[in-house]
């Protein structure tokens, strides 16, 4: 198991466990269809430690889809 898991940092850092799953299990996919790894040095690391690290080291972030740049609209 990965010890970042074990700890809230991980968990604060996204917004909560939902968030953080859903964002893991994304990027997961994303690395198994292919995507290139955000960070370096992923040489003998798992998929799993590979999004932990991409997490910590803010290269992904979970987007929640809402723009709260124009709520209104156009009026």
């Amino acid at each position: 198991m990965i010890e970042e898991l074990k700890s809230t940092r991980l968990v604060n850092k996204v917004g909560g466990r939902f968030k953080l799953t859903a964002l893991i299990q994304k990027r997961l996919g994303e690395l198994m269809d292919g995507a290139r790894p955000l960070i370096e040095n992923v040489e003998g690391k798992t998929n799993m430690e590979i999004v932990v690290e991409e997490i910590l080291q803010d290269k992904i972030t979970f987007d929640t889809g809402t723009d709260t740049s124009n709520k209104r609209g156009k009026e």
